[in-house]
């Protein structure tokens, strides 16, 4: 609903003071908001100074406009010159002015009367009211700016913990970068050692262990390396081409050697755990040197390094020291089996018989010890005459190996030797050497075959002790295996009497007496070897075993031990029979 316009002229100052005035009337009456009605008196007063500023007379229209309700409604005002016929001055084109009415205003404009005075009061109540607001407003305004502040300092204080944790987690992910790269270098050091310590501690030679130590270490550890060996004509295989010699000694490694302590000699010191540092050395003047003593029972000699790189790292000499420990204890042990072995094969080799000559038989005999391990001691061969001339062959295992195994097969071949005197068959001294093995050594056991030969007889008596088979080759190249059932071996705890057997051997035969090592093979076992070694007798023929038997014997041992090392003693007797 639209109230009837209020028409106010315009045409000085004071006129435009009392429609102010009025308009302030009626607004505060219905009761505006102070502050939307101060920027409506405000924007209507500046629109009453243009109008007197251009002069003429003006038409202020004062619209009430009350909703359906007749509650709330609105004061719509507007400005016209006087006298145009068309609206065309710069104040026409404006929008009306308009303030909200929370209601109806008890009088309309025209009804107002209000006094200049008494409008410049109530505009200091007005303006006073905006100033109340202003102050609330500022007084938001600091609170706000507090809150602010205080906020921006939390955010701060926030930016600033959060830095500190980023720092904090990126020195801790930095930290565990550091601790995994250290574990897995430990690691691959800790891999490295043993797998070193392997390879080095599985052989018994010790120019095989200085070679393998070279290849280890060389180019990733060390740039060279020189071994220095105080004993090194107490080393069996010392003269072999290939093993590292030093000829001239480093002053590391001479303080080392007097010292029995680690060296280091570089131009700064190195700071290794547990090393001394030297000056720079003049056979390395550019490389740092590192002298580890080789130690076990005793100093050994000294392992001399020449620096891969400009300096040797503390964690890795750690390992290379550790390596060099068990380096030394690899030696001493190869040095200790090698004396033992040596020992052993000298034992051995002194109580083997020098062949005896019987009219009408060719005799030739090879002992070889095994090529690797301790497996040395306990074959034998025998041949010697009796007192009815008749010649006993013999050919024996004893198990086990070395000193022990030598020793006993001494007291057996003494025995043998002893029992035979009284002209007993083969058959009675293996039962007699049965006897006396048990008693003496019950837990030790031995195979033996005794072959007899008498001038003139075309056959051979045999009894065997669970020794491998004797082989016969006759003079038309045939070749056949006496494979009658053997006897128990000796020494097994049960009495047993052995049984003497008879071969036809006339003249041009040939008989091969040998032991396990000749034939026997781990992943084949012992037929195929048996085989081969027929093979080989049957491929010599009559004139080559008479003319040379120690070539033949040669010829039979070559096709059987030329595939493989051997890790067992091998012993061969070859007996051949001719025409008296």
């Amino acid at each position: 609903m639209t109230v009837s316009p209020d028409v106010w002229n315009i045409a000085s100052v004071d006129d435009a003071a009392r429609a102010r005035a009025a308009v302030d009337r009626i607004a505060t009456d219905a009761g505006a908001p102070t502050l939307e009605r101060a920027r409506f008196l405000t924007a209507l007063t500046a629109r009453l100074r243009r109008c007197l500023d251009q002069g003429g007379e003006w038409e202020l229209l004062l619209h009430v406009r009350q909703s359906a309700t007749g509650q709330a409604g609105r004061l719509d005002a507007s400005l016209s010159q006087v006298g145009l016929s068309a609206p065309g001055g710069p104040l026409d084109d404006e929008p009306s002015l308009t303030c909200s009415l929370p209601r109806r205003p008890a009088q309309d404009g025209a009804g107002v009367a209000t006094s200049l005075p008494e409008a410049l009061l109530r505009a200091d109540e007005d303006t006073a009211a905006v100033l109340n607001l202003l102050d609330e407003q500022e007084s938001l305004v600091r609170l706000h700016r507090e809150e602010l502040h205080q906020t921006n300092q939390g955010v701060l204080a926030l930016h600033a913990d959060l830095e500190a944790a980023a720092r904090a987690q990126r020195d801790l992910l930095e930290a565990e970068r550091t601790a995994r790269a250290e574990a897995e270098r430990a690691r691959r050091l800790l891999t490295f050692l043993g797998d070193a310590s392997a390879a080095i501690t599985s052989s018994l030679s010790h120019t095989a262990i200085l070679r393998r130590l070279s290849d280890i270490l060389v180019p990733d550890y060390a740039e060279h390396l020189d071994v220095w060996l105080f004993d090194e004509e107490g080393y069996g295989d010392r003269d072999d081409e290939h093993a590292p010699r030093v000829r001239e000694h480093s002053a590391a490694a001479v303080a080392a050697a007097r010292t029995g302590r680690p060296q280091h000699a570089a131009a700064h010191p190195g700071g290794l755990p547990g090393v001394d540092d030297l000056p720079p050395s003049a056979l390395s003047p550019q490389r740092p040197l590192l002298a580890i003593p080789l130690v076990a029972q005793r100093l050994l000699g000294i392992l001399t390094l020449t620096a891969p790189g400009p300096r040797f790292d503390e964690d890795t000499s750690v390992m290379l020291v550790e390596l060099a420990r068990r380096v030394g204890v690899a030696l001493d042990h190869a040095h200790r089996y090698q004396q033992s072995r040596n020992t052993a094969e000298a034992l051995q080799r002194a109580q083997l018989t020098e062949l005896p000559t019987l009219p009408g038989l060719l005799l030739a005999a090879r002992y070889l010890p095994a090529t690797w391990g301790m497996n040395i001691g306990g074959d034998w061969y025998d041949a010697f005459l009796q007192p009815d001339g008749s010649l006993l062959a013999v050919i024996g295992d004893v198990t086990g190996h070395g000193l022990h195994a030598a020793v006993v097969m001494g007291q057996l071949r003494t025995a043998l030797r002893a029992y035979a005197v009284e002209n007993a068959t083969p058959g009675e001294i293996l039962t007699r050497l049965h006897r006396m093995l048990g008693h003496l050594q019950p837990d030790l056991y031995a195979t033996a075959l005794i072959a007899r030969f008498r001038p003139g007889e075309p056959e051979v008596v045999w009894a065997s002790a669970g020794h491998p088979p004797a082989v016969v080759r006759t003079a038309d190249g045939t070749v056949r295996v006496l494979d009658a059932k053997p006897g128990v071996m000796l020494g097994i705890p049960l009495p047993y009497v052995y049984t003497d057997h008879r071969a036809e051997l006339p003249a041009g035969s040939s008989l091969v007496l040998y032991t396990d090592g000749l034939v026997e093979r781990r992943e084949q076992g012992i037929d195929p070897g048996i085989g081969r070694l027929s093979h080989a007798l049957a491929a010599l023929n009559t004139p080559e075993l008479e003319q040379d038997l120690d070539a033949a014997a040669d010829a039979l041992l070559k096709p059987l031990l030329h595939d493989s090392e051997r890790d067992d003693d091998v012993c061969l007797l070859l007996c051949h029979t001719v025409a008296p």
